[in-house]
């Protein structure tokens, strides 16, 4: 899409990307405000697996949300963290409130660890891409 000189399609693109992320972001909140969750239990410390994946998605899609408007991939991937495991932090706080749920310091670092995993990936990736680009 373009009128008068504008291009649209990365403006429409980040609003996309950073809808996606909010909509994840509340489906885990609705979940952090159920009671209990309706997972078995198949080994010990499994949560904090689901942890590591859960947050690991959300590290991908605050990437792609602060991608349009953050350029230097050093700064894109601290601010992803930086946003990932804030909200890993208020979603253990918010747990501490639901009666049969509690907050642990373990389930916020698997929360950053997951994100990391995949922020770093990225940066690995697009950093790779760069350097090819650039013929380095």
């Amino acid at each position: 899409m373009k009128q008068s000189g504008i291009t649209y399609q990365p403006i429409i693109q980040g609003l996309i990307n950073f809808s996606l992320l909010v909509l994840y972001c509340a489906v885990i909140f609705s979940l952090s405000d159920q009671s209990t969750l309706p997972t078995p239990k198949v080994f010990n410390q499994q949560d904090k697996l689901l942890h590591v994946g859960a947050f690991f998605v959300m590290g991908v899609l605050a990437w792609r949300s602060f991608n349009s408007i953050i350029s230097s991939p050093t700064i894109l991937a601290t601010v992803a963290l930086a946003f990932c495991s804030l909200y890993g932090w208020s979603d253990e706080w918010h747990q501490s409130f639901v009666p049969g749920r509690y907050s642990s310091i373990s389930d916020w670092l698997a929360d950053t660890i997951g994100a990391a995993l995949s922020i770093g990936l990225l940066l690995h990736y697009r950093k790779g891409k760069q350097s090819i680009t650039h013929g380095k």
